[in-house]
């Protein structure tokens, strides 16, 4: 009995300290929460309703380019588009989802559904498979839970087990969409769909927008060209939605606020004046709510478009420039001997202004029978261009003191010791200056040169110089835009390769040893048709304001003024003479080139060039014209070269430079005169 009392006791005393503990627990968590809802309640209310604003910029259109004439050149072409702006964090399910509501009714080009990979496709069929966790062991699972292996190695064995014929099965379709949504960045409007949107695509999204989170209709745009494939090159492009930044320029884009979904120019023109062209976003305000989801927008500053740029460049007179081109190396490659033919260089500009009133390259498919825009290579190829150069090597003479205006040389077969003989392609005897030009001779150049690295000419001697003083001639080369940058502003610009024997140097002479571009000779041609002002090449003359009511340019912003790079050492009397020689070289009885411009209404001077060269192992010759007219008062300059332009050993060899040149002034005097391009 005593026993079964003390039984009680202890169990009575057990449910007291258990009443107790509950009792403790509770009032712990009653003030616990008490603490919550009293004092900490509006700080956590607060944090509940706590939201994000991110600013969002929203692309406008891109500015229009126009050529000289104010002819529209690029412009935009709307096109129905269809967007997704994502929030902070989407599921992979929610986006799985939202795409086979898409799906229904959205069909991607061929160019979005040849971009599904394997891999792509996989992912999506994970995702509507439980994360294919059934494709995964016991045994790989315990590894895994022993850190045994981590999550990439159980996603890899995943992708392994998932089999050929459950790929077969996907709607590659689907896959295209959801490729889309999950690239998208966060708050920013993204292209799913921008080009073959149809009626009935646009209008489905626009009717079930409430039902497609993030989705929206919108107009966007792509560019089109009025003159085709002429001046193609040089005009640019712009990337597409799906390429946004170049990857090769993020950081510079980004630090200057692009986004990297951004379409930018990404090459040349359209890449150069990107800054211009690209025009103010619109930036509105995005406030989130603390799941990510978009709660309200506000419009902060309203986007503009982008402002037009007006070229230096004369379309039509441009394409015409291009068909001579075109038609003149294939006459040319009927001649024998031409097998390393193919190209063609030309750059026209305003000798007082520096402007490019047009500018081409173009290279010629035997197999195809096709030509490639290659107008880049004005400034981006160089070349040994020959004689042309000859007017520098004058000059140069006049200012180092070793030649006076009209001094005569002989002209005559020069023997080196152990160096064999060299000559103009004719023995001219004692001539001057004007007819150093004018015939075109090498060994008057040739002495000149000698003397201006501090040596002297001696039959049968040995040619001793001073090769430092190379550099002397260069100087005063580089200050006609010979040998250095001119100023076009594209990175990609050459300078040229200077020539390293010391035993040829005074080939400079006659453009035998330094390479040349083609624009870098009509900066030469011209600094010496406008009186000795070396311009900076222009490809732009106007910025003005969008006009967004038709085709025609609107207000005037800037004005690109001419750039003057800097003004040659030579006085106007020795700059007058070598003129003189140029003149007589196209009008004068033995002129190497009267017989392609004496009888011409434009009244041109200019030079002749041949140069030797090599190509594909075999010696070849190189052709080049540079000129100017009218003579008395220049209005263009023109520097032609055809590189390769026939194998060694022709007897009879063609001259394309010079009748190109010659097209490319009758193209431009008769369009200028009439309005239209000649046909000759």
């Amino acid at each position: 009995m005593k026993q079964k009392k003390q039984k009680k006791n202890s169990i009575r005393l057990r449910l007291n300290g258990l009443f107790f503990m509950v009792f403790v627990l509770f009032s712990i968590l009653i003030l616990r929460l008490g603490v919550l809802q009293i004092i900490n309640g509006e700080a956590h209310a607060a944090q509940a309703k706590k939201t994000d604003v991110t600013p969002v910029s929203y692309s406008v259109p891109r500015g229009k380019i126009y050529d000289t004439n104010q002819k529209l050149v690029v412009y935009n072409i709307p096109e129905k588009a269809i967007t997704y702006t994502p929030p902070k964090n989407p599921q992979p399910d929610e986006l799985l989802e939202l795409a086979k509501k898409l799906n229904t009714f959205l069909a991607m080009t061929d160019k979005e559904l040849n971009k599904v990979t394997d891999r792509d496709l996989k992912d999506i069929w994970l995702l509507i498979h439980n994360n294919g966790t059934h494709l995964i062991t016991k045994k790989e699972e315990n590894l895994y839970k022993q850190e045994k292996l981590n999550d990439n190695d159980v996603y890899q064995l995943k992708l392994k087990r998932i089999a050929e014929s459950d790929l077969e099965k996907m709607d590659k379709n689907l896959a295209a969409i959801y490729r889309k949504l999950s690239s998208a960045i966060a708050l920013t409007p993204t292209m799913i769909k921008n080009e073959q949107v149809t009626e009935v695509e646009f209008a489905k999204v626009s009717e079930n927008l409430e039902n497609l989170p993030g989705m929206d209709v919108t107009t966007d745009w792509k560019r089109g060209r009025t003159y085709g494939e002429t001046f193609w090159n040089m005009l640019g492009e712009v990337t597409s939605a799906d390429e946004g930044l170049p990857a090769e320029k993020v950081d510079y884009y980004t630090a200057k606020g692009y986004k990297l979904n951004d379409r930018v120019g990404k090459s040349y023109i359209e890449e150069f004046y990107d800054g211009v062209l690209q025009g103010q976003k619109e930036k509105v305000k995005t406030v989130t709510d603390q799941n990510g989801n978009v709660v309200n927008t506000e419009t902060i500053s309203e986007g503009k478009s982008g402002n037009d740029i007006v070229l230096t460049i004369d379309m039509e007179f441009q394409a015409q420039v291009e068909k001579i081109m075109q038609e003149e190396l294939v006459r040319a490659i009927q001649k024998p001997h031409t097998d390393t033919l193919d190209t063609a260089f030309v750059v026209a500009m305003e000798p007082k202004t520096g402007r490019i009133l047009a500018m081409s390259g173009k290279v010629y498919n035997r197999q195809s029978q096709k030509f490639t825009d290659f107008t880049p290579g004005t400034f981006t190829y160089a070349f040994e261009q020959g004689s042309v150069v000859k007017g520098a090597t004058v000059l140069t003479g006049y200012q180092t003191g070793v030649r006076d205006i009209g001094e005569i040389e002989l002209d005559e077969v020069m023997r080196f010791k152990g160096s064999g003989t060299f000559s103009s392609y004719q023995v001219m005897n004692r001539i001057n200056d004007l007819e150093a030009l004018e015939r075109s001779s090498n060994v008057y150049m040739w002495k000149t040169a000698i003397e201006m690295m501090g040596g002297k000419y001696v039959p049968d001697g040995t040619l001793n110089i001073d090769p430092q003083k190379i550099e002397t001639i260069r100087y005063y080369f580089n200050q006609f835009g010979l040998g250095i940058p001119t100023g076009i502003g594209f990175d990609n610009e050459t300078a040229g390769i200077k020539g390293t024997n010391a035993s040829t140097y005074f080939q400079i002479a006659i453009g035998q040893l330094d390479t040349y571009t083609t624009m870098q000779i009509a900066q030469y041609i011209t600094t010496i048709a406008n009186g000795g002002y070396r311009m900076k090449p222009q490809l732009v003359k106007e910025i003005r304001e969008p006009n967004n009511n038709g085709n025609e340019p609107g207000n005037v912003i800037d004005e690109i003024e001419p750039v003057v790079l800097n003004q040659v050492d030579m006085s106007e009397e020795m700059l007058k003479r070598v003129q003189q020689g140029f003149w007589l070289v196209t009008h004068g009885s033995q002129g190497t080139a009267r017989g392609y411009f004496k009888d011409e209404p434009y009244n041109a001077a200019g030079k002749t060039g041949t140069s030797e060269s090599y190509k594909n192992g075999m010696k070849t010759w190189n052709l080049s014209f540079a000129g100017y007219a009218p003579f008395n008062d220049p209005e263009i300059a023109i520097a032609v070269i055809v590189p390769n332009a026939y194998r060694d050993g022709y007897a009879q060899p063609h001259s394309a430079a010079n009748i190109i040149s010659q097209r490319v002034f009758r193209a431009y005097f008769d369009i200028n005169k009439t309005g239209q391009p000649t046909t000759k």
